[in-house]
């Protein structure tokens, strides 16, 4: 038997090859039913298309980079689920890329990203510099950018972000609330634009409510586990919080660490609440009060927009924030005890 070649395929549904090959390419302009039939009858002979080649002819790759700071915290997993349902249901392939929350990691993969690999870019910036003229690579060569939770304010791009001013401004006051009053903020790098916006949901939730603001009380971290449990640590023995609020997953589960160790109750002693997209949040021991981001949705928006970017042609994207609110999820690290 003959190999099956688009030419054939379309022989033997009595179509064009311009129609077969608009079913196999996704686009909108075919009818679903006629797009079925195709699809059956390739599979029935046999046929596979070379959408790749086909990709290269049209000097298009079909492909979305994807660039995170990190993978070890949850968001950025289910983020990354909402980007790629997107990208396949419009036909396209994902890369990722980690920076290890480097900038100059990030600026070499958008380097080379400026080869014709990728259509467009998807990123949650890694971390403030003085410039990020790595980025205006991109639209010179027309790839245009969508940023998802983390961004830079010098540049222009669509960024879909959570409501992390709110979100912070509620979860300090939670722990005041259930009777906080030395309440510290845990946070990696304050520098960058969730850091700066959480603390500031920080300083005036406890401005508010008449607690002083003292920056003793912001702790910075660095990525490194044991670098995180020493400062933690030193923290606790110096300052004696009877609360934190962590700005990230990872400061949560140090300081849970921490005070299991050291013999620290939560929450009799000490309550945490945090930033955390993390599945069995309500298993821990105790229970982890979190500020639930919309992750997903956050990277399948992200993504829409990206694609909206593409279908038009534009080589930027508009410069605006979308924003999506997150939910504070009470539990039992938080609870308040009457003495």
């Amino acid at each position: 038997m003959s190999q099956v070649n688009i030419k054939k395929l379309a022989a033997a549904l009595g179509l064009s090859t311009s129609t077969v090959s608009r079913a196999f390419r996704n686009n909108n302009d075919i009818n679903p039913q006629t797009k079925e039939r195709i699809l059956q009858m390739a599979e029935t002979l046999g046929y596979s298309p070379n959408i790749y080649a086909s990709n290269l002819r049209e000097s298009k790759s079909k492909t979305i980079a994807i660039i995170i700071p990190e993978f070890g915290n949850n968001f950025f997993s289910q983020a990354i689920k909402g980007i790629e349902q997107q990208a396949r249901a419009n036909g396209y392939h994902t890369l990722i890329y980690v920076t290890e929350d480097d900038v100059n990691q990030e600026a070499a993969f958008v380097r080379a990203l400026c080869n014709g690999r990728v259509e467009g870019v998807v990123m949650s910036a890694s971390g403030e510099g003085l410039k990020h003229s790595h980025l205006s690579m991109l639209k010179e060569k027309k790839v245009p950018l969508v940023f998802f939770d983390r961004c830079y304010e010098d540049v222009d791009a669509t960024c879909v972000t959570g409501n992390d001013y709110d979100s912070s401004y509620a979860a300090t006051r939670h722990l005041i609330e259930n009777g906080c009053k030395r309440i510290v903020y845990l946070v990696v790098n304050k520098k960058i634009s969730i850091g700066k916006i959480r603390m500031q949901g920080y300083r005036d939730a406890l401005k508010d409510a008449g607690v002083p603001y003292d920056e003793t009380f912001v702790i910075e971290c660095t990525n490194d586990k044991d670098e995180i449990y020493a400062t933690l640590k030193d923290a606790m023995n110096r300052l004696k919080p009877d609360g934190a609020f962590a700005s990230v997953e990872r400061l949560a589960m140090a300081s849970l660490r921490l005070c299991q160790n050291e013999g620290i109750n939560i929450p009799e002693d000490f309550k945490l609440i945090c930033f955390s997209c993390l599945e069995i949040a309500d298993m821990l021991n105790p229970p982890l009060s979190t500020v639930k981001q919309p992750a997903f949705e956050m990277g399948e928006k992200a993504a829409e927009v990206l694609f909206e970017a593409l279908s038009r042609r534009e080589v930027i994207t508009k410069k605006q924030l979308i924003y999506l609110p997150s939910i504070i999820i009470p539990r039992k690290s938080t609870t308040f005890i009457n003495r």
